[in-house]
């Protein structure tokens, strides 16, 4: 399957989201009602994933914004790369959900690298990519791509720009 990814903007119908269903009621909710505002706002980029020949069903989508972290919260080894700031500018992924349909097909890892591939090739400063997990199973997910967890929250994982690289490389 050949899929399309776009910029959710004011030019997307909200007839598009509203078919989306990923299984959980947090994510749905967020692209069929709250998504749209966020983009118009600047408070996040939503990337949607369609099937290039039905350009209107969503299969996926993702939302990312601009963030940052206390370097404290980096492991030693890791921080001490860094430049002495207090917070590290970081790209936070938010929300990644996969239509139900679609669950079994790989569509998640596409999404997940779409976001490092925009993120790397953006000219924003950043040196640490942020996730935030809805649960084990997402966590799982991204631990296969070699995210680690912070110590200090479950759901939260981060990989460095560095890292980020490579897997798109790879």
């Amino acid at each position: 399957m050949n899929l399309h990814f776009s910029l959710l903007s004011e030019k997307t119908g909200k007839s598009d989201r509203q078919g989306f269903s990923c299984g959980t009621p947090e994510l749905d909710h967020y692209l069929h009602r709250q998504a749209g505002q966020d983009v118009a706002r600047g408070f996040a980029t939503v990337v949607l994933a369609c099937a290039v020949d039905d350009p209107a069903a969503i299969l996926g989508y993702y939302a990312f914004s601009a963030a940052s972290i206390p370097i404290v919260s980096l492991p030693v080894e890791i921080a001490g790369k860094m430049p002495r700031y207090q917070n590290v500018p970081s790209i936070l992924l938010g929300r990644l959900a996969v239509a139900l349909s679609m669950q079994n097909r790989r569509i998640g890892s596409l999404l997940l690298f779409d976001a490092l591939k925009r993120a790397c090739a953006s000219k924003i400063a950043w040196a640490v990519f942020l996730v935030e997990a809805k649960n084990e199973r997402a966590v799982a997910f991204y631990e296969k791509f070699r995210f680690l967890r912070f110590h200090h929250a479950r759901h939260s994982l981060w990989i460095t720009r560095k890292q980020a690289e490579n897997l798109i490389r790879a």
